[in-house]
């Protein structure tokens, strides 16, 4: 039901600077638009989505679309002079609240200009930074900042809590609404256990990523066929990636089939009998899909070396902290090896004890991250309207 508000339209000013806050971002426009009807006027930072539901975007997001230390500081006269921009606008702006959306590098140092130049703006922030991970303490530098924290993973409230950090409510993981998509039919079901088992590879969504993981998948793929398995490698990629990917397998001795849209990766989720994934959101995609996997990291030397000084938590796959439990194997820097990841692989693709530990620990899920049958822009939306100014 439309929520009638009195007096001028509510101004709500959202940033997200990459194409999984573009998601999260239009998701919630929708649901305030449901809400609020015509009183509700929106500004910030966007991509297409967002910009489909009616935000015009103070500059293109892929201005941002820097990865690596060493590439940040290569950009960072663009990056500060970006960050000015976006503060000096939500300042001009005055709106009823500012929601930052996840890209803490960016969308805090936004956050902090303006609540020294307008403290009365109210901020909530949607993605926790991973302060379970790495510099704790910023969950109380936070607080000086930020209103209230939209949580997309059922732990992160108590780290918060305990860290002393902004009040913080789990809303839910988009992922939730997306498992008719990612979950097979019975005839995916049978395909899943037919051989020859379908691998999925997901060497990530970036052209560094690519460059420093595509060379171990093929030297993994070629031990696998040097074992006598024979496999069907299914490659999901971006457009924009195509010829990177391309020119990489070029050199292996298993060509995948590479495929390019979201629904040619769901159809391989739902079809997959295992996967070898590089870390990141895609584990607890491939978890809630009931797929086993192995997974990795190699990055640059300055990221490896920083990496091992601050990294606080015993496993940086994200389906192991929400299960709680370091059921995936990793392999990380020098582990990152067909020595290592072949027999990983080989576990999970047969019916051995490893396989069916991570089974039953992803059957858990619907219970870990239940959010009561209530999205996540739902209830990111009820946090929002409680939080924001109110009119005068």
């Amino acid at each position: 039901m439309t929520q009638k508000v009195m007096g001028s339209p509510r101004k709500i000013f959202l940033i997200a600077t990459e194409p999984s806050g573009d998601h999260l971002g239009a998701a919630l426009m929708k649901e305030l638009h449901h809400r609020l009807g015509n009183e509700v006027v929106f500004a910030g930072i966007g991509g297409r989505e967002m910009e489909e539901q009616g935000i015009v975007s103070l500059f293109p997001i892929d201005d941002l679309a820097i990865v690596g230390f060493a590439a940040v500081a290569r950009q960072l006269p663009m990056l500060l002079r970006r960050i000015r921009e976006a503060a000096s606008a939500v300042v001009q702006a005055r709106p009823d609240i500012l929601v930052i959306i996840d890209s803490p590098d960016f969308t805090h140092r936004v956050a902090k200009k303006v609540r020294k130049t307008v403290p009365s703006i109210p901020i909530v922030d949607y993605v926790s930074p991973t302060v379970w991970v790495w510099r704790p303490g910023r969950a109380r530098a936070m607080t000086r900042y930020v209103d209230h924290v939209l949580a997309v993973l059922p732990f992160e409230p108590d780290v918060h809590l305990n860290l002393g950090g902004p009040a913080c409510t789990y809303i839910g993981h988009p992922l939730i609404e997306r498992l008719d998509t990612l979950r097979p039919d019975a005839e995916e079901a049978r395909r899943r256990k037919t051989p020859p088992p379908v691998l999925v590879l997901l060497p990530g969504s970036r052209r560094g990523e690519i460059r420093h993981h595509m060379p171990v998948f093929g030297e993994t793929l070629a031990s696998l066929r040097e074992q006598g398995l024979v496999v069907e490698a299914v490659l999901p990629t971006l457009p924009h990636l195509l010829d990177a990917v391309n020119e990489a397998v070029a050199q292996w001795p298993i060509r995948p089939r590479i495929v390019t849209t979201e629904a040619e990766k769901q159809s391989a989720f739902r079809n997959a009998r295992a996967a070898l994934a590089k870390s990141g959101t895609v584990t607890l995609e491939l978890a809630l899909a009931g797929v086993p996997m192995v997974t990795l990291y190699r990055g640059g030397a300055v990221e490896a070396w920083i990496a091992r000084r601050v990294v606080r938590v015993s496993s940086i796959i994200l389906a192991n902290l929400v299960i709680g439990e370091n059921v995936i194997p990793e392999f990380h820097q020098e582990e990152c090896t067909a020595q290592n990841l072949a027999p990983a692989l080989l576990s999970v693709l047969n019916d051995t004890p490893q396989r069916r530990h991570q089974l039953e620990a992803f059957a858990k899920l619907d219970r870990i991250m239940d959010t009561g049958g209530r999205s996540p822009s739902e209830q990111a939306a009820d946090v929002i309207l409680r939080e924001m100014k109110p009119q005068k």
